[in-house]
């Protein structure tokens, strides 16, 4: 039993797990606050492009 308390195998593996929980958080956040900016770019291109082509079919 005091083999088992002494060993420290098992902190790396968690802390390594820990570490990647930590980052696949971090770049899901990353990816939903860039998706809602590229949404917003893309819908004022939209709109700028719609804008030309009435503006160039008048």
């Amino acid at each position: 039993m005091k083999r088992f308390w002494k060993e420290e195998e098992g902190q790396d593996l968690i802390e390594y797990t820990l570490l990647l929980a930590m980052v696949c958080l971090a770049s899901a956040a990353l990816m939903i606050g860039s998706g809602t900016a590229v949404h917003g770019i893309w819908n004022t291109t939209n709109n700028n492009l719609s804008s030309a082509r009435s503006m160039a079919g008048q």
